[in-house]
This record gives C-alpha cells, structure tokens and sequence, in this order.
C-alpha cells in the first residue's frame, strides 16, 4: 500500500465529511447524503488498503503466481 494511496482514501472521507456536515447545517439533504456516500466509500477503501497490506505482511513472499506455477 502506497502512501498516496492511503492519502487518497483519506481525503475522500475528510471531504465526505465536510460535504455532510455542510447538508446538516444547511439543511440540504441531498449534500448531507452524498457526502455520507463519499465518506463511506472512503472508509471502505481505507479499511481495503489495511486488509491488503495484512495479507502482505502474513504472505511475504508470495507473488500471487503460486497456483499457476
């Protein structure tokens, strides 16, 4: 997992956020959804990220080609 990677993730959930709380005091409901859709996505592809670095660290070396070999 590259740190632009995990930057990335991070910005689409901090801007999610402020998108959320920006429909929450304006009482827009529409930018108070997507900015819930976009934060979420940014959890999800955060919490992805530390999945497949987990699975690096337990496999190591292992390129993926074990089977085709």
């Amino acid at each position: 997992m590259s740190v632009f990677d995990r930057a990335k993730a991070k910005a689409e959930e901090l801007l999610g956020r402020a998108t959320e709380v920006y429909g929450e005091s304006h009482g827009d409901a529409a930018a108070e959804a997507a900015g819930e859709a976009r934060r979420l996505e940014g959890e999800a592809e955060e919490e992805a990220l530390e999945a497949r670095e987990a699975a690096e660290r337990r496999h190591p070396d292992d390129d993926g080609l074990a089977g085709a070999r």
